[in-house]
């Protein structure tokens, strides 16, 4: 179902690291520490059983083992392994859950690439006005 082709990890958060902030990545990534703030990867993200990510994750690919606490959009796939937990939306083309995984938020996932993108941007969009109508 859903595999990595090219498997190369870039960028590594090992276990018992923290990051705080955003991160821009070029290539692939492997989490197994923590990081509060957005990740945006070029390539395939990998977040690992003991890793916790409080952001928004754009990749090419996911494989999500730990918890995740906002929105996964990766394109081309997402896995999540029956470890995993996340509290936010997923967008992709291709979507696997494994036994015992918490998923609470929205979900698409439509193999035909011009729809999944017309859905995509129409669930972005609601997001941000559901954000715009809420003052924090």
């Amino acid at each position: 179902m859903a595999s990595f082709d090219d498997i190369s990890i870039n960028t590594m958060i090992g276990g018992g690291s923290a990051f705080y902030g955003d991160l821009r990545v070029s290539g692939g990534m492997m989490i197994d520490g923590d990081v509060d703030g957005n990740i945006e990867i070029s390539g395939n993200i990998i977040v690992a059983e003991r890793a916790r990510v409080r952001g928004n994750i754009t990749a090419k690919s996911a494989i999500i083992s730990g918890i995740v606490i906002g929105d996964i959009r990766a394109p081309e796939s997402i896995k999540l392994m029956s470890s995993s937990t996340v509290i936010g939306d997923v967008s992709t083309r291709k979507l696997h859950v494994a036994d015992k995984v918490v998923l609470h938020g929205h979900c698409i996932s439509i193999a035909d690439q011009e729809r999944y993108e017309k859905e995509d941007a129409v669930q972005s969009q609601s997001k941000e006005i559901r954000n715009k109508a809420f003052v924090r």
